[in-house]
């Protein structure tokens, strides 16, 4: 046997193609984007697409774009044969499809027919091929526009079959690949057969841009979605003659509209679906003072750059981008969504209220039967502010102002409060005498104002407040937690953190990975007005903390913020890592839950989350309050 190494020849073109198919034709998805993509190129306004077994065993796409000619229609079907570079530019690429390299691959796996009549001609034509052997074009009857016809995809590669899988999880594949075009394209009508059940379709939108994709998206992602979303539209650069103008344009949720994972985050880069791990680690970053690390927003956004900005030609399926700035990029995003959650002010997703309606009336037909009370049973936890001790409970005088009311005494003196428990003074400025004089001037008011008045708290830890249309429930440690957390932010970030020096310096045992962790971040913390030393053996003496949480416990603290830097290691930036341990802080010193609250201190925690940013929901996601409108509670009480 020789040892010579084998002759190099030329592989035949058919080959060539399979090879090309393995990489650019994963899955029948992949096959239903590489040809939506070439309808939406040629101008298409609607596609059918139909499926039938997944698409295994047909994949047929229809559209009414320009069409092709019988010439046309044999060069698509050449290797890099293509009409979306005409100046052979890879950096200046306007189009979906660009290397020419979907047909004859898809054609190298498959049975696949392609017909296509152009406008202004009278006939169509029509060009078969089957495993990359191709029939000439020849005259046949169609609509303008073209058709794809692929069968039995992989025939000709019969060891990718064995990878397809289940026919549900294929169909899902396609129609997760469907929305997204949906998305991008709100003016476009789609039509999705998949074999079973009844077509999806997406009616082509009408009206201004914003309007369009609203709806198309509530379409997609849901009526809650839609109700709770806000429009972002962010440009940078047009005043930088320097830079690249980029614009990002479309709708995230409010943080209090979460889920467990990110299926619900779609992006586009020039109206191309992607995934990329700069938009990815953006969003996280802007969601950071709102979401718990576990959480995820739901969003759909549209980033437009210019074609040179970007270079698309990354991954094979073009799933993947990389971008010239990529901190320029994750700047406009943050910065964006921030901004309209800031313009959001103290809104939470409209949904919970809906929520509990639904909650409580499920609970009534439940327990209908068995609901009645015994004589003697009361709810101890329940104290009325509103209630005089000589008024039975829900007969108080309607018509007393607020301030008289709050003003008669409550069930015989001042309500009881937890010595260990930190004072709200502590935390929330406390009004001056002429200011509360002020306030109870106005108080007849107080229930125009976005929060309305408190008139009671229940279970130690939720303040019920009335308003002019309806009821509000506040759970009061994550409403004062936001106030406190963005209070530490504004001292920080203007250097005006106050620190209290602890009469008697406090000695915390660490273990020795502890130790080291917090010791590098030493400096850092000192900023935060959290002055700690070595004290040997693993330990630390803290001599110093932030004055505005003067009543907690430093030994918790300390290892709290220990946990925070375990927890983010490397990945975040430092002002990043910053925010996450001021909001741990401001957790440390916000009310408790079970301490109970007097009727100025309610009124005064509802009159400072109406002026804090963000105050919809605590530093860990969780809604601040829960809004029960009017018309939903007669409708519990069947009065509508």
């Amino acid at each position: 046997m020789s040892n010579l190494p084998p002759n190099i020849r030329r592989l035949p073109d058919i080959t060539i193609n399979r090879i090309a198919a393995g990489e650019v034709i994963e899955r029948p998805a992949s096959a239903v984007k590489e040809l939506v993509e070439n309808s939406l190129d040629a101008g298409a306004t609607h596609l059918d697409v139909t499926l039938i077994e997944g698409g295994k065993k047909l994949i047929q796409v229809v559209d009414n774009g320009f069409g092709m000619s019988a010439d046309d229609l044999m060069l698509a079907i050449e290797r890099h044969a293509t009409s979306k570079l005409p100046d052979d530019d890879l950096l200046t690429i306007n189009h979906f499809g660009f290397r020419g390299e979907a047909l004859p691959s898809i054609g190298a796996v498959s049975q696949m027919s392609i017909t296509s009549r152009q406008a202004d001609s009278d006939t169509g034509h029509v060009v078969n091929l089957e495993g990359g052997k191709i029939t000439p074009a020849a005259p046949a009857p169609c609509n303008k526009g073209t058709t794809i016809r692929v069968e039995n995809i992989f025939f000709a590669t019969p060891a990718r079959l064995k990878f397809m899988k289940s026919e549900r999880a294929e169909n899902m594949a396609v129609m997760d690949v469907m929305k997204r075009f949906a998305m991008a394209h709100p003016h476009v009508g789609f039509t999705v057969q998949t074999g079973n059940g009844k077509p999806v379709r997406y009616i082509a939108e009408q009206g201004n841009p914003e309007a369009a994709l609203k709806k198309r998206l509530g379409a997609i992602m849901g009526a809650e979605f839609r109700d709770n979303a806000l429009w972002i539209d962010a440009t940078r650069g047009a005043d930088d003659a320097h830079r690249h103008t980029i614009n990002l344009a479309g709708y995230a949720a409010l943080p209090t509209l979460n889920r467990g994972n990110a299926q619900m985050q779609y992006m586009f880069v020039n109206g191309r679906p992607v995934k990329d791990k700069t938009l990815i680690g953006a969003v996280k970053a802007a969601y950071m003072d709102f979401l718990p690390r576990d959480r995820h927003p739901l969003l759909a956004l549209f980033l437009t750059v210019p074609s040179e900005f970007v270079d698309v030609n990354v991954h094979p399926a073009k799933s993947e981008v990389r971008f010239q700035d990529a901190g320029y990029v994750r700047g406009l995003i943050i910065g964006a969504i921030k901004q309209a959650i800031t313009e959001a002010g103290h809104r939470a997703a409209n949904s919970l209220g809906e929520g509990a309606v639904a909650m409580f009336s499920q609970e009534q037909l439940n327990n209908h039967s068995t609901s009645n009370r015994s004589a003697g049973e009361t709810n101890e936890d329940y104290v009325p502010y509103d209630t005089p001790p000589d008024v039975p409970r829900g007969g108080f005088d309607r018509f007393k102002t607020y301030s008289q009311r709050v003003n008669q005494p409550h069930h015989g003196g001042t309500m009881p409060t937890n010595s260990y428990a930190p004072t709200l003074g502590s935390v929330v400025d406390t009004p001056s005498a002429d200011a509360r004089a002020h306030v109870q001037e106005v108080n007849h008011d107080v229930e125009t104002l976005p929060l309305g008045a408190a008139r009671a708290q229940v279970h130690e830890n939720y303040i019920i407040a009335q308003s002019k249309t309806g009821m509000i429930i506040i759970d009061q440690h994550a409403a004062h937690e936001r106030i406190v957390y963005e209070r530490m932010k504004n001292m920080f970030h203007n250097a005006q953190m106050e620190r209290q020096i602890l009469l008697i310096p406090e000695i915390v045992e660490l273990t020795s990975q502890e130790y080291s962790l917090i010791m590098s971040a030493q400096q850092e913390l000192e900023k935060f007005g959290l002055n700690l030393e070595s004290f040997g053996n693993d330990s630390v003496i803290v001599r110093e903390i932030p004055a505005i949480l003067s009543k907690t416990s430093v030994e918790k603290l300390v290892k709290d913020i220990i946990d925070d830097l375990m927890e983010l290691g490397q990945e975040l930036k430092i002002k990043e890592k910053i925010d996450h341990i001021l909001a741990t802080m401001a957790c440390h010193g916000s009310v408790r839950s079970g301490r109970r609250l007097n009727a100025d201190e309610m009124n005064q925690l509802l009159r400072d989350m109406e002026s804090t940013p963000h105050s919809g929901q605590c530093n860990h996601g969780r809604p601040t309050y829960v809004e029960l409108k009017l018309h939903d509670i007669e409708k519990l009480f069947e009065r509508r």
